[in-house]
Parts: C-alpha cells; structure tokens; sequence
C-alpha cells in the first residue's frame, strides 16, 4: 500500500503571482497532481474546462455543496469555486501529493477540516504594486479591481494562519523560496 501523500494549500490575494508561482512548482516536483477546483465564473481567454477550472452554473455547484461533495467552497467575487472531496481523499489515500490553489476563505475551510496539510500564503509586495498587476491584467472592470484590493486586505490580514509566508516581489526569488519549501515539506531536501 502506497503512503499517505500530502496535503499542500497555497492562497494568495487575486493578483499576487499563485497561478504563475504554482505552475513553476510543478514542473519541478512531476509528483506532485494539480486539484483543479470548480467554479461558476466565465473562463477567461486561454482557460479550457477541466484543465485550470471545472466550469459549471450555479445551480450544479450548489447541488454539489448540499451533497457534501465539496471539501471547501468559497463565494468570492459573485462567483463560487471549491475543491472536490473525493479528488483530494482518493488522491492523498493512493499516495499522491496535491496542490491547492484556492482562496484564503477555501484555505481556511481546509484548515479546519482535521486533514494534515502545510499551507503556503503567497504576499504581494505590496498594495500598489498589487493594484499594478491587477490592472495590467487587462481582465477587470476598475470596480471589480477596487472589489479584489479590498478583499486583498482583508485576506492579507489572515496569512498569520498560513505555515509559511512568500512575498513575490522578485519572481525568481519566489520560485525558489517555494521550491525550497516544498523539497523540505516533500522530504526531498
């Protein structure tokens, strides 16, 4: 029988490099599996269903929460993501380490699920450096960057609860701050 995987969370305000971040993690630990949450927002240009989210209406996300089929669920800009239980629990049981990426309010729910996880908050540099990369995303009306700062602070205020801190200032840096981490999370240090 294979040994438990591990449990990794990494949350970070919207705008604060995770995706970018997280893709450079797995292509240095090929053992580690991506979770790929669920969602009732649009994909933007580039995403395609069922690689960076699961697409659905907020009719079958709800069904999937009164089931109890959601590990964690968030509603976080007038949409609602989560994590499938049953991905996370059969992956972890053959073995397999896997990666969050989710929301502070998702990270939260994990934490108190009683699973053993490490989590990783990922920090901006700091707000108007944030505020810069929000707009040169070029994805979001001025309100809804407005929406993301103030949930920025609200969500940055939380990383004490989070095991380790990254600040992505300097990419590169970054990368190697959180590969550094998970080679010692993962026993491969």
């Amino acid at each position: 029988m294979a040994s438990q995987g591990k449990l990794f969370v990494v949350s970070a305000p919207s705008g604060a490099g995770k995706t970018t971040l997280i893709r450079e993690v797995l292509a240095r630990f090929g053992e580690l599996s991506y979770s790929i949450s669920h969602t009732t927002r649009p994909p933007r240009k580039g995403e395609t269903h069922g690689k960076d989210y699961f697409f659905t209406d907020e009719d079958r996300f709800r069904d999937l929460i009164d089931d109890g089929l959601m590990l964690e669920w968030a509603r976080v800009h007038e949409n609602y993501y989560g994590t499938s239980r049953a991905f996370v629990e059969e992956s972890l049981e053959k073995g397999k380490s896997i990666i969050l990426d989710i929301d502070v309010q998702g990270g939260r729910q994990i934490m108190d699920s009683g699973l053993a996880l490490v989590s990783v908050f990922i920090m901006p540099p700091s707000l108007e450096v944030l505020e810069k990369r929000l707009t040169a995303r070029n994805t979001d009306s001025e309100e809804v960057i407005r929406k993301r700062l103030d949930n920025a602070r609200d969500e940055m205020e939380q990383r004490s609860f989070y095991d380790h801190v990254v600040v992505n200032d300097l990419l590169d840096e970054a990368v190697e701050t959180l590969c550094r981490i998970f080679e010692v999370e993962m026993g491969a240090a």
